[in-house]
C-alpha cells in the first residue's frame, strides 16, 4: 500500500503505533541489503569496503556514529537523484523480506486507523520509500548528508528518536505521563529503550537476553 508522509493533526489519533526497522519488520541488516543492492548496480563502489574493513579494528575508539561514516564512505560522489532512484528500487526488495506476522500486525494497525511511525537507525533516504510501500504516516531514519567520502551524518538511534518525535508531534499526543496516548511499540534492539519509554504497550521481537 503506498501512501505519501502525513502531516499530524492536533487532535491525538484513535492510536499510535511505532515500528522499529531492522530486526523487527526486516530480519536483517537492512544497510547490508542496501549496499548489495547498490554495488551490484555501480560494482566498483566495492572499492571502498576495505576502508570500512580497516576501520573495524578502530571501532571501540571510533564510535558507532563515526563507523556508520565510514561504512557509507561507499556512496561518495553519488548525486541525490541517483542515491533517490536506488531508495525507491531497493524498498520493493526488503519489504519482501519481511516478517509477515508483523506485516500483519502494521495491517491491524491501519486498520484501526492508528497512526503508523517508521523509526529507525538506517539511513533515511529508503526508510521513507520502504515506509511509503507499507502506509506508515511517518518513517524517520539517519538523514546522511552531501556524500563526501565519510558522509555527515546524525545517527538516529536511541535518544535521537526520542527527540525527534517530541519535534514532530504534537503535545496533546502525549499524555500527562509523558507517553504517546494509546501507543504500542514494536522493536528487537535495546536500543529503542528510549523509544518504548514513550509507548504505553510494547512488543519485543526476538529480543536479546538483555533486552527481554
Amino acid at each position: 500500500m503506498s501512501q505519501e508522509p502525513s502531516t499530524p493533526p492536533q487532535d491525538p489519533p484513535a492510536g499510535i503505533a511505532l515500528f522499529d526497522l531492522d530486526g523487527t519488520l526486516l530480519p536483517w541488516d537492512c544497510q547490508l541489503l542496501f549496499r548489495q543492492h547498490v554495488t551490484r548496480r555501480e560494482p566498483w563502489r566495492i572499492l571502498f569496503l576495505p576502508l570500512f574493513l580497516a576501520a573495524l579494528p578502530l571501532a571501540p575508539l571510533l564510535g558507532t556514529s563515526r563507523m556508520k561514516r565510514v561504512y557509507h564512505s561507499y556512496l561518495r560522489g553519488m548525486t541525490t537523484e541517483t542515491l533517490a532512484r536506488h531508495s525507491r528500487e531497493f524498498a520493493p526488495s526488503a519489504v519482501g523480506r519481511m516478517h509477515p506476522p508483523l506485516l500483519d500486525e502494521v495491517a491491524r494497525h491501519r486498520a484501526a486507523g492508528h497512526w503508523l511511525i517508521l523509526s529507525s537507525a538506517s539511513p533515511e533516504c529508503y526508510v521513507m520509500e520502504i515506509g511509503r510501500l507499507l502506509g506508515f504516516h511517518l518513517a524517520l531514519g539517519t538523514r546522511i548528508g552531501a556524500t563526501r567520502l565519510f558522509p555527515p551524518l546524525e545517527n538516529h538511534k536511541g535518544e535521537a528518536k526520542t527527540r525527534r518525535l517530541h519535534a514532530l508531534l504534537p503535545s496533546s499526543w502525549f499524555g500527562p505521563d509523558g507517553r504517546l496516548r494509546n501507543s504500542h511499540g514494536y522493536t528487537d534492539s535495546r536500543a529503542d529503550l528510549p523509544m518504548l519509554g514513550l509507548c504505553e504497550q510494547v512488543t519485543l521481537v526476538n529480543p536479546s537476553p538483555a533486552l527481554s
